[in-house]
């Protein structure tokens, strides 16, 4: 009897081991989700990096002390997990309804909830939120689940298949289009502005696993990206009291206008000739309230981003008074204007502004 006993809790032993064997082999060749960027989060590790001149350059901790590394979502359930009641019993299932939520997206998608909210309080919500649209509406399933590659960054070419002429292909070729010669970017001119992190407190993550910053709207960058001008944002850092840190990427902001920008919106505007002398004021106070620049700013080499930096003593924001000068990274693939754009964007448009609307 002992020899069958122990002859079942070997078998059960050896059947267990083989299935960790098995459940191992499905994740390294059949669940392509778990190399996708919704499950390895790999972007923010691939530039935080101080090999990539990440902020790690100034905080000096490793990526993998971080809480950060825990933003991800773990399997199927996270977005797919669906209850229902069947003869008094609580059961689930699988469901793309139930993905489809916004609400759901918008729990981990932060930048992104606080721009419709933003919108929504100015009163110019974004036209595809305005027509009763959802994020996958836009999202491809390849996008969520990913194709089997392991990409480091959403703005890495293949990771994501979403742009706006999938569905905008009658786009009248007005002048307002053809005289960038298609080195303009939809989201260039059809982004409203976005939304952006300032003074991002690292020692205080470190210490309690969670965020604080200032956000700051009304302004709009442009960078290069993918050989063409596009919308960009910026986030800054202060970590160990004084070190500063300053960064800008390629972004996609939810607040689409149908109308695009007029000439004088982006040449000859005041922002664009003092950014030609070498300095911008970025914030400052005013009555005592953070202040932050409004309108189309360049990001460029040359161009010196003057902003207050503030420590966070006991719960309050207090400035620094000599901050060290940031370190300053272009991430998502994305690199600064060229002196020959920024002199082009000081100059007055010649083409004469014409409206032109999405359809």
């Amino acid at each position: 009897m002992f020899m069958v006993v122990a002859g079942l809790v070997l078998g059960a032993f050896l059947i267990s081991g083989a299935a960790q064997e098995a459940a191992k082999d499905v994740k390294e060749k059949d669940c392509f989700y778990l190399s996708s960027l919704h499950y390895t989060a790999k972007g923010m590790e691939y530039w935080y990096s101080k090999e990539r001149g990440g902020l790690e350059l100034v905080t000096g901790v490793p990526y993998n002390d971080l809480t950060c590394k825990n933003c991800h979502a773990g399997g199927c359930d996270r977005c797919h997990k669906a209850e229902k009641t069947q003869k008094e019993c609580k059961l689930y299932e699988y469901s793309t309804a139930a993905a489809r939520s916004q609400n759901l997206c918008l729990e981990c998608h932060g930048r992104e909830k606080a721009m419709i909210g933003i919108n929504h309080k100015e009163k110019q919500p974004d036209v595809h939120v305005a027509a009763g649209m959802v994020c996958t509406d836009c999202h491809s399933a390849m996008e969520m689940h990913g194709d089997g590659t392991e990409f480091v960054s959403l703005k890495q070419d293949g990771a994501m298949d979403t742009q706006c002429e999938n569905c905008h292909e009658d786009v009248t070729p007005t002048e307002s289009h053809t005289v960038h010669h298609d080195k303009l970017d939809c989201k260039a001119c059809h982004i409203r502005h976005v939304v952006s992190c300032t003074n991002c407190h690292f020692d205080y993550m470190v210490k309690t696993g969670k965020r604080k910053a200032i956000p700051a709207s009304g302004w709009l960058f442009l960078m290069n990206y993918k050989n063409k001008v596009t919308s960009a944002s910026m986030q800054t850092f202060v970590a160990k009291g004084d070190k500063t840190f300053l960064m800008f990427a390629p972004h996609m902001s939810h607040a689409v206008t149908a109308e695009g920008k007029k000439c004088e919106e982006c040449h000859a505007t005041d922002i664009m000739k003092q950014a030609a002398k070498g300095t911008l004021r970025m914030t400052w106070f005013e009555n005592q309230k953070l202040m932050n620049l409004k309108g189309v700013i360049p990001v460029a080499d040359s161009v010196d981003y003057d902003f207050v930096y503030q420590d966070l003593v006991e719960g309050n924001w207090v400035p620094i008074k000599k901050p060290e000068k940031p370190v300053r990274q272009y991430v998502g693939f994305g690199s600064p204007l060229t002196e020959e754009q920024l002199a082009h964007l000081v100059k007055a448009q010649e083409v004469p502004p014409v409206e032109m609307k999405l359809k």
